[in-house]
């Protein structure tokens, strides 16, 4: 296997890592994001601190995506790749705001403080930054990334499509979030994540599959053998 080859991989894999440490993280936040009797509780958060925990992993392996794909993508598209690597190291930096604002708020409960001022301010900005993070720079660095596979055909093509597609549904539907047209917890804002949760899995097992098919001068191999993966 060739060092692009492995470079893909392991971005495939890390993909597959944000999926399960961010769906999980919410699970484990429970009723700490829309419930205000959990505020008036005076438990531990176990489960919400492990979910900050995730979320920090999360982070990581977010960054972690960008970081491996550059490389890859600096030569046939440097704009897009680093555009990708800026867009997807501030959505982590988002991430890790709202896991620090859950840290916060736990240890407010443990004192029998959440229900006040502080603890609904801390609630408050956790639900921004899931926002802003996973909700709005998501759609924007998809595109990016979508725009940049599409062009050198670097992926099967329904997968940067799916991307597209995702980005516009998960944007819009935080727009309204925003906007106040929707609550925080919907139906409806679930059902417009799955495309863009389809664009990454889609994508991660292409990478972990055969990597990125890109052109012969833009890998550095010396022949177009060299440059597809089998």
């Amino acid at each position: 296997m060739s060092t692009d080859r492995r470079t893909a991989a392991l971005a495939g894999a890390l993909y597959l890592v944000t999926h399960v440490t961010s769906v999980t993280a919410v699970l484990l936040y429970g009723p700490m994001i829309d419930d205000d009797a959990w505020l008036a509780g005076d438990g531990p958060g176990t489960a919400q601190l492990a979910g900050a925990l995730l979320d920090v992993v999360l982070a990581l392996a977010v960054v972690g995506t960008a970081l491996l794909l550059h490389p890859l993508l600096r030569r046939p598209a440097p704009g897009g790749a680093l555009a990708y690597v800026a867009l997807r190291t501030l959505e982590a930096g988002v991430i890790l705001i709202g896991a620090c604002a859950v840290i916060a708020l736990v240890a407010l409960r443990a004192a029998g403080d959440a229900d006040g001022p502080a603890g609904l301010a801390l609630r408050g900005l956790y639900s921004a930054t899931f926002l802003v993070g996973p909700g709005l720079v998501v759609g924007v660095h998809t595109v990016v990334l979508a725009a940049v596979l599409w062009r050198l055909r670097a992926v099967p093509r329904w997968i940067p499509a799916l991307g597209v597609v995702g980005a516009v549904l998960v944007t819009v539907s935080n727009l309204t979030v925003l906007l106040g047209v929707q609550g925080e917890v919907t139906t409806a804002r679930a059902l417009a994540a799955v495309p863009i949760f389809a664009w990454e899995l889609g994508l991660a097992v292409t990478l972990l599959a055969r990597g990125l098919r890109l052109p012969a001068r833009a890998s550095g191999a010396s022949s177009p053998r060299e440059a597809v993966p089998a």
